[in-house]
Formats: structure tokens, sequence, C-alpha cells
């Protein structure tokens, strides 16, 4: 007959293993589902797309001057780092936190804060529509 003592540890360790991977598989699942909902609504807020934006960064120059959440290479130090920017509630501390705001800004900062280092790129309205979804997913 088997030792009871020595299949109940066995039996514990293995209950705790498929509960520890049920709820791994739970918040994975939670992460991506809420990633999703992210995308879908800074593309609905915006009229944007988001994954065109890391091309679209490199392509304006925009990592050279500041941080952004995973970009590889966007390390700059010049201007303010760009994480968490969907929870800021003014844009360079001049404009309301709107997918509005946030294009116009980003088209033409120097239109809204003359002394602004942020210069004009000649990025396209549609483009900025792009990096602004981005932000908003992130």
């Amino acid at each position: 007959m088997p030792d009871v003592a020595v299949l109940a540890p066995r039996r514990v360790v293995r209950v705790a293993a498929a509960v520890t991977a049920g709820l791994g598989a739970l918040i994975i699942t939670n992460t991506v589902r809420d990633s999703e909902t992210k995308t879908a609504a800074a593309v609905a807020l915006t009229g944007g797309d988001p994954a065109r934006a890391p091309a679209l960064f490199r392509r304006y120059g925009c990592s050279g001057c500041h941080t952004i959440p995973s970009i590889p290479g966007a390390d700059g130090q010049t201007g303010p780092p760009l994480t968490g920017f969907s929870k800021r509630i003014y844009i360079a501390g001049v404009l309301q936190n709107r997918s509005d705001n946030l294009v116009a800004w980003i088209v033409s900062p120097q239109t809204f804060s003359p002394q602004t280092a942020m210069p004009n790129t000649g990025i396209s309205e549609k483009d900025a529509k792009d990096l602004a979804a981005y932000f908003y997913a992130h």
C-alpha cells in the first residue's frame, strides 16, 4: 500500500504547478486583451495606425531626442521621455492631452509654444496621427 505521507506532498506540488500555470495563462490572456483593447481605442481616437509609428520615429528623428517605450534605440535625452503619455493631462505643458491637440503639436509645435526646443519636422498630419495612435496605445 502506498505511503500517504509520501504521496500527499507530490499531489500538492502538482496542484500548485497546475494553479500557477493557469494563473500565468490568465495573466497573459488579460495582458494581450488589454493591449488589443488599448490599441483599438487608440486607432478609433486618432484615426492613425500605431504599427506604422516605429518607422516614423526613426524617419523623423523623434528617437534622437526622446525616450520612447518599446522603440529600440529611442533613448534620447533632449526632450522629455514619452513613456506613459496617454496618462498625462497636458502636452508640453500647454495643451490638453487630446488626440487632435497631440496631432497638431506633432505637426507644428512652435505654433503653440514658440520657445519650444521641438523643431517643426515637416511631418504630415497622417503620419502624426500614426504617432499619436502609438502613444495612446502604449
